[in-house]
């Protein structure tokens, strides 16, 4: 995500959350042109599953209503192509339950389309 925002016309300020004295916050804060905010959680997983832990799914749940994101990349296997998924916030529980089942709001397969992505985010 930072290699593409670094290559769109966006000027939009991404600050990587790294925090214990709260848990559960979101990886990465957004301000996006207009100077409004958005919460994005990445994951990384190999299988269905999305591995979000009980203070991330109460934090983004707490905050359905606020730009929230779940951004995971499943990784390339032999038999299958790398995708990427995009999650509403709201999502939460029903990722940490049943994984990529959830139907996302955005999905693709191996070519990753950021600017479909930065628009579902903040649309122009």
């Amino acid at each position: 995500m930072k290699v593409a925002l670094k290559q769109s016309t966006r000027t939009w300020t991404p600050t990587r959350l790294e925090t214990w004295a709260m848990p559960g916050i979101p990886d990465v804060l957004l301000c996006d042109d207009k100077g409004l905010f958005h919460f994005v959680e990445l994951k990384v997983t190999s299988r269905q599953a999305v591995d979000l832990r009980p203070h991330q799914v109460a934090w983004l749940t707490k905050h359905n209503n606020a730009s929230c994101w779940v951004i995971t990349l499943k990784k390339k296997a032999k038999t299958r192509p790398q995708k990427i998924y995009l999650h509403q916030g709201r999502d939460a529980m029903d990722l940490k339950m049943d994984g990529l089942k959830t139907p996302a709001l955005y999905w693709a397969e191996d070519g990753i389309d950021w600017e479909t992505i930065f628009n579902l985010i903040s649309p122009i």
